[in-house]
């Protein structure tokens, strides 16, 4: 067995959500769970097909977004993986979404860090261990941190 880790490659602004999945229908259901969450999103997402032909399915309202997630698919090779990359929402707003797509069997990271992706591969093929999402904490928050927190919240209108 062979351990790699692929870096995700994606602007600092982007966001991105990678998951599993286990059949072809996913590349539309995904689309179509994404479209519901609102007009505003602009997304691109690839799929990669784990049988018969085994190619990067792919779709998207945003070819920029299309294109960067296809790349991604390729470099990553897992079978049965997918990855959507996200602008003008975040993670938050289409997490739902996503796990009530009957094929998706799990969500490996939404994020906007840096993200690399452990990939194990064997004589079957490639498969997704785990992720690495950002950096280790710098330390424990404190009470001025908390205040901070809930203020960034309510500015940006996630609570009132």
């Amino acid at each position: 067995m062979e351990l790699t880790a692929v870096r995700i490659d994606k602007p600092d602004d982007l966001n991105v959500v990678i998951g599993q999945s286990h059949f072809i229908k996913t590349v539309e259901d995904l689309h179509e769970a994404l479209v519901g969450v609102g007009p505003y999103l602009r997304f691109g997402l690839a799929f990669c097909e784990a049988s018969g032909p085994r190619l990067i399915r792919h779709s998207g309202n945003d070819d920029s977004l299309v294109e960067l997630a296809t790349k991604n698919a390729a470099d990553l090779g897992a079978g049965h993986s997918f990855i959507v990359f996200l602008r003008e929402g975040y993670p938050v707003n289409v997490l739902n979404a996503i796990k009530q797509v009957p094929e998706v069997c799990g969500i490996y990271c939404a994020t906007a860090n840096p993200v690399e992706v452990l990939v194990a591969e064997t004589e079957l093929g490639r498969g997704i261990i785990g992720v690495i999402d950002g950096s280790a904490p710098l330390g424990v928050e404190t009470a001025d941190d908390q205040a901070a927190r809930k203020q960034l919240l309510r500015q940006i209108g996630y609570k009132l």
